[in-house]
């Protein structure tokens, strides 16, 4: 009955399960349906330079001759040039110059002491008169926008609401008027030239100024009357003939009746079959995939924690194009669309990054103009990006993908405007730009990766894989330098991945851990017993003291390389912990039984600890122990081996060791079990003082 009930519940299990995906699939298809575009798709695909593989294209309908975006800007530039800069006069300024000019003059004077009535009263007229004229005139404040040196221009005068074109020429500036008062005044005997001089030198200033919001005003409407379009093309005209080459003129045309006719259709069509027409295409592409998956990787298609995660990556594409098209952005070619195989090559595998990707690139290219074009770079670039990390050991070879990304982007670009412009000197390379810019947001899948890892509980471990790739420089220099300990090192990898992927943990965490943990002996290796294969003991030199020091001197020394080589805190973890606490007996009983008559300080054979603070950590810890220690077994039998496996986990929890590493004793007995039956292939014989080295 037990088991009837047992195979009932896995079988409802997995009729929800299979319900969930299926709702999955349709969320999927409703809201990309949702969130596209609901313009019509013109029939017709062309781009500059090719010859058109259709019928003759005969006009529908009357439509306008759209301008280029350059037409439009060259056209918004001779505007701007036609509108004259607006200035104003300001008679206030006058008026408070001439009497301010009188006050002056009077105060000049009687400080000079001149007497002479006459001479006076004519070199106060002759200011006066030369400031009026000059001011009438006009003195004009010049502004840098229209300022040329040595040059004039027209301008448009607004004196008392009279508006009156006139050159610049016709006022004056402020040093043209003194230079014209020192000219008509300096060698007149029957005024005080001088003294007459410095006091309208002070009382010239501009009267006439530049209005810039009103100038700002009358371009701008100017420039808001500017019409897009340049001309009809009429109903029955012949547009282009079949076979016939796509050049500029042609091409404006056939642009100009793509914009007519989804314009048109937008107004006149049914936006309900456009929809329904968006739905089937999305769910035969969602439903392709499905199949995909059920025929080459049905363990992802069993898994729909996977598949939501695949989902929400083509959604999040899709969704992302759709409202980057909505808002109307420069170019769509900012878009990073290289973002979804890389996340799905890295997650998952090249295959599925593959097909996901084509079937992306189909979809977005229902929505964009020069689909094809569009389809050939974006498909080109995908399988380069799915190339170029097909075996991911680093981080740089995220850079190298970029970089090749932007290559084929390059080729591509370069290969179609060759195409189009059939000149090397005609490409524009700035529109090669958004294509860089895009390249630069691809590199945005190394974080969104790590996100969807902690959101989906999908562990890609693409560090771990890293530093367990053993070319790395510390693992490399560590075989080279302490072969022993390297070989000593896999062993304790290949022990405690064992035993922590029983009990439950991260074995890709623990074997890098394990790989790392003994990288200090690379500094003296030779005082380590597995690297010593001559008979020469170096330690037999030293005192008890100094060679617990030196022993103990490789966990110090391997933090510290560890950091220099950038190696992440988690592994650094295991570098610390691996010897906790404990002391390093050997040498500790050595000097108590030659040294019973001293005094001992148990800190000089102690490691600095801590002790191991995660299942992994202490995990690591026993398997160092047992291995280290089964190397000095003579007779590695069953009998020896489990005794010595007994011994070292017992005297670790005596020691309290692993107080704080979460592991419980139904998991020391399945760490003990798991161990014995692997260190039953292990004969290796050695000195039996290493079992805390």
């Amino acid at each position: 009955m037990a088991s009837i009930n047992k195979v009932y519940a896995l079988s409802l299990l997995q009729k929800h399960a299979s319900i969930l995906k299926y709702v999955m699939m349709v969320t999927t298809i409703a809201i990309i349906t949702f969130v596209l575009p609901k313009q019509p798709k013109f029939k017709y695909e062309f781009e500059k330079g090719n010859i058109w593989l259709h019928d003759d294209l005969v006009s529908p309908y009357n439509y306008p001759l759209i301008k280029s975006p350059e037409e439009v800007k060259a056209d918004k530039e001779s505007i701007k040039k036609s509108i004259l800069p607006i200035y104003r006069f300001n008679n206030k300024i006058k008026d408070t110059q001439l009497s301010q000019y009188q006050a002056d003059f009077e105060a000049k004077w009687r400080q000079a002491n001149l007497q002479n009535i006459p001479l006076k009263e004519n070199t106060f007229k002759a200011g006066f008169i030369f400031l009026n004229k000059a001011y009438n005139k006009g003195i004009i404040g010049l502004n840098k926008k229209y300022q040329r040196s040595n040059q004039n221009y027209l301008i448009s005068i607004l004196d008392n609401n009279l508006e009156t074109e006139i050159s610049t020429a016709t006022l004056l500036t402020a040093p043209a008027a003194f230079a014209q008062a020192n000219q008509l005044l300096a060698n007149d005997k029957t005024i005080e030239s001088a003294l007459l001089l410095h006091i309208i030198d002070d009382h010239i200033t501009p009267n006439v100024f530049y209005d810039e919001i009103f100038t700002e005003i009358r371009e701008n409407r100017a420039l808001e009357n500017v019409s897009s379009t340049r001309g009809m093309i009429q109903k029955g005209e012949l547009i282009i003939a079949a076979g016939s080459s796509i050049d500029a003129d042609v091409y404006k045309k056939l642009e100009s009746l793509r914009i007519a006719y989804e314009q048109q259709a937008h107004v006149n069509g049914e936006q309900r079959l456009v929809t329904v027409g968006q739905a089937i295409l999305v769910a035969l592409i969602v439903t392709l995939l499905m199949v995909f998956l059920f025929l080459f990787r049905k363990d992802i298609f069993e898994d729909n924690r996977q598949i939501s995660l695949i989902l929400l990556v083509i959604t999040g594409m899709l969704v992302f194009l759709s409202w980057a098209i909505k808002i109307q952005i420069p170019n769509l070619y900012f878009i990073p669309y290289c973002i979804v195989p890389i996340i799905i090559r890295i997650l998952f595998d090249t295959r599925l990054a593959m097909n996901i990707h084509l079937l992306v690139v189909l979809v977005a290219s229902f929505f964009l103009p020069n689909s094809f074009e569009f389809a050939f770079l974006q498909i080109t670039a995908g399988m380069v990006a799915i190339y170029s990390i097909k075996n991911l050991v680093r981080r740089e070879q995220f850079l190298v993908s970029a970089l090749l990304i932007l290559l084929n982007y390059l080729v591509v670009f370069v290969g179609i405007s060759l195409i189009r412009e059939g000149a090397l000197d005609a490409i524009n390379w700035i529109s090669f730009l958004p294509f860089v810019f895009s390249v630069m947001l691809t590199l945005l899948a190394y974080p969104l990766i790590y996100l969807f890892e902690k959101l989906f509980g999908i562990t890609s471990d693409i560090t771990l894989m890293e530093l367990t790739n053993t070319n790395n420089p510390l693992l490399r220099d560590l075989a080279f330098k302490a072969p022993g300990t390297f070989q000593h090192s896999l062993q304790v990898a290949n022990l405690a991945e064992a035993a922590i992927y029983k009990i439950g943990g991260n074995t890709l965490l623990v074997r890098a851990g394990a790989l790392y943990h003994d990288i200090g002996k690379t500094e003296n290796p030779q005082f380590f017993i597995e690297n010593q294969n001559t008979g020469f003991n170096p330690h037999d030199k030293l005192s008890y003291e100094e060679s617990a020091q030196l022993i103990i001197h490789h966990v110090s020394k391997g933090i510290d390389m560890a950091r220099k080589h950038n190696i992440p805190e988690v592994i650094i973890d295991f570098i610390k912990t691996h010897h906790g606490n404990t002391r390093v007996d050997y040498f500790y009983q050595s000097y108590l039984k030659n040294f019973p008559e001293k005094i001992v300080d148990e800190n000089t054979f102690r490691y600095p600890g801590p002790i191991p603070f995660s299942k992994e950590t202490a995990v690591l810890m026993m398997a160092d122990s047992v291995e280290a220690a089964s190397r000095s077994l003579k007779e590695p039998d069953a009998t020896n081996i489990n005794q010595l496996v007994d011994r070292i986990i017992d005297y670790k929890l005596a020691q309290n060791q692993l107080d704080d590493s979460n592991i419980t004793l139904h998991d020391l007995e399945t760490i003990k079990l798991i161990f014995k039956n692997m260190l039953m292939s292990i004969y290796h014989v050695r000195i039996d003082y290493g079992k805390s080295i």
